[in-house]
Formats: C-alpha cells, structure tokens, sequence
C-alpha cells in the first residue's frame, strides 16, 4: 500500500502586498488563506494520507492571533496529519508564532515540527525527518541529522527542509540556510520536500521544491501549485504529479513602442480579458508616441484598472513625440502656436531634464484639450 502525500510549502500567511493598494491588497492577502482551504480540499478529496508543509506557513512571528485562528480553520476540511516547519519567515524562535499556536490547543492532527525529531504520519510505515529553523539564518546545515537518523526497518523516511540548494536554483534564489544537494542520497530518503523557492522546481527524481500555492509575486517560476506525491514501498521512484491551486495568476508586460500607436499596449491587454478580474499586471512601457495616441493609451489604461485585480503602470520611460497633427488638433493661433511649437523643439532637443520637462508640458496642454473638447 503506497503512502500518499501533499507536499506545499511558503504559504506566508499575512503576507501585507504592500506594494497593491486598498481593496486589492487586502483580496490578496485572503487569498493566501483560501489556498490553504483548497489545499485541505484537495487532500481530502484525493484521499491522501498527510499533508507536508515546507516551512514558511506564516509570512512572520508577528502575525495577529487571528490570522492563525483563520489558518486553522482553513485547514480542518482534511482530518489527516498536517506536518507543520518552521522556516526562515516563521522560524522556532522561544516565542514565536508557533508558541502561540500552541497555547491555542490545536487540532490533534496539525503537528508542529519544530525540533529535529522523527515524526511518524502513517503509523510507522512512513517517516517524516524534520529539519526546521530555529533563527531566521541558520550556519549549518540543518538537514545534517537526517543521515543518522533510525527509523523502523520497511519505513518510507521522507525529508522535509527549508533552505538552499547551492548551484541549483536561479540566480536570483537568495543563498542562505545551505542544505546538501546531495541529501536524499547520503540520508537513504524516499523524497526531500523542500520549500524556501516559490516556484516548483525538480532538483533530483527524489528532491522537489513545492513552490507556493498562492503565486505572490512576478516571476516565471511554475508558482500557485502543489505537488502530489505517491511512494509504493521504501526505495521505490516517487511519483510526482503537479495540481494547480492558485487563485489568481501574475503578469508583467514589457512593450516598447516603435511606431508612436499604443495598438501593441492594447493588444496585450486584451490577451487577458478572460477572468481579468483575477490577474495582477505591471506594465512597463518605453519608446516613443504620439500626443493623441498618449491620450488613447490613458482611456485604455483607466478603462483596464477597472477590470483587472491590479494594474500598475510604468510609463516613465515612454516619451511624447507630437506630430503635426497633434499640433494642428490644437487648433491654436497666436503667441499660444509660437509656444506651443517651441515646445516641441525643446522636446526633441534630446533626452535632458529640459526636453523631458517640455514633453510633459506638450501632453498636458493636449491632454486639457482634448478633455475639455470631450466635456463640450
């Protein structure tokens, strides 16, 4: 009879999304603990036997009260073990979000591994090997333990980290809490959950990294998924299997515009229209454009912050350049087309604060214009 289990990690529950203002912010931050509800119902509904959660269950130690109640509450649709780690966000301090959970007289059936102890999650035909944070930076490797670690004969022993590969994760991967790469072989480990890297990520057949369930940031790293993972018998190959479970999905759009339209801007935009209401977008823009088109590219943008989660919009490297029919729309005369028309040389003077000042002062007389021939 195989074990099988759910392997998440990095809810970071609490997370504040201060960079997404208001009512946006606040969806997001409860996301995360819907995810967690779907993770219970997941379990539940494939009949799993335990749920493995990678450290990083809270965003920090300072979380309220009520955001764990509200954890454990999302947690009770599947009456299995949840295996709980501390990692470097929440990690087992001597008072620590943990302690209070504690206090809380939890569910029998949420374990908090937060000591290097052997935890038995199916009688004891499997193991889980714990190796959680005690501070935020660990200097050793905290999986060291496992190689010695006596578990009963037949077992199937499964590691469950937080930390670093070294070598193995992108560039970007923050290099700290250094676990072995090589683990699950020196440690006889039917699989090495791990969290810390909030994408999925293969690193051997036995060794995975979850990712978070809840995608929380821009990045192209398989985010907003869990991994289902069945092992028949102690040195059998896992099997892996990868099940969506994010709410709302991440987007950054760089454009650069080469013929003065915003047609490509809108264009992209429009690729996200089906359930825009849960997509997060950061657009960023360079080139160049029209006076007029500038002006359609803002109905456009305004229209869009309407129907998505979140749109943010980098316009700043994007630079005006009016044509003469941008000009003749002004329909201006006098000393008004002098200035305006030497306006428009100091903005294509170059790329100096004067020229970039000029520009600006070219779209908001255009962009008065225009509104006030609208408001007619």
């Amino acid at each position: 009879m195989s074990f099988r289990f759910l392997h998440t990690a990095d809810w970071q529950i609490g997370k504040p999304f201060a960079q997404v203002e208001g009512d946006a912010g606040a969806e997001l931050r409860a996301e995360r603990l819907n995810a967690v509800e779907r993770l219970a119902a997941l379990a539940r509904d494939r009949l799993l036997d335990a749920v493995l959660v990678a450290g990083d269950v809270f965003d920090s130690n300072e979380v309220e009260d009520r955001t764990i109640n509200r954890t454990i509450e999302q947690m009770k649709g599947f009456a299995g073990p949840w295996v709980l780690l501390p990692g470097n966000h929440d990690a087992a301090l001597s008072h620590s979000v943990w302690t209070r959970a504690r206090a809380m007289q939890m569910p029998a059936n949420i374990i908090i591994a937060d000591r290097p102890e052997a935890v038995a999650v199916w009688g004891d035909r499997a193991v889980v090997l714990p190796a959680p944070l005690r501070r935020r930076r660990e200097i050793d490797d905290q999986t060291e333990w496992f190689d010695a670690a006596q578990t009963a004969p037949g077992a199937i022993r499964v590691g469950l980290a937080h930390g670093t590969l070294p070598g193995r994760l992108p560039e970007a991967a923050e290099a700290q809490n250094h676990i072995a790469a090589d683990r699950a072989e020196r440690a006889r480990l039917d699989y090495l959950a791990l969290g810390d890297w909030h994408g999925q990520l293969r690193i051997a057949d036995r060794t995975w990294y979850a990712g978070t369930p809840e995608t929380d940031r821009h990045r192209d790293n398989l985010s907003g998924a869990a991994l289902l993972v069945e092992i028949d018998a102690p040195g059998a190959e896992p099997k892996v299997e990868s099940i969506a479970t994010g709410g709302f999905s991440w987007h950054r759009l760089q454009l650069e515009l080469t013929d003065g339209r915003a047609d490509r801007v809108i264009e992209a935009l429009a690729n996200l229209a089906e359930a825009a209401h849960r997509r997060v977008v950061t657009l960023r823009l360079s080139g160049a454009i029209s006076l007029s088109e500038r002006f359609r590219l803002e109905q456009e943008l305004s229209a869009w912050r309407a129907r998505l989660h979140s749109l943010e919009a980098d316009l700043g490297a994007l630079l005006e350049q009016p044509t003469l029919e941008d000009l003749d729309e002004l329909d201006m005369s006098g000393f008004v087309r002098l200035a305006v028309e030497r306006l428009k040389a100091e903005a294509q003077s170059g790329s100096t604060e004067q020229a970039a000042l000029a520009r600006t002062a070219l779209r908001m007389i255009y962009l008065d214009h225009r509104q006030a021939g609208e408001g007619r």
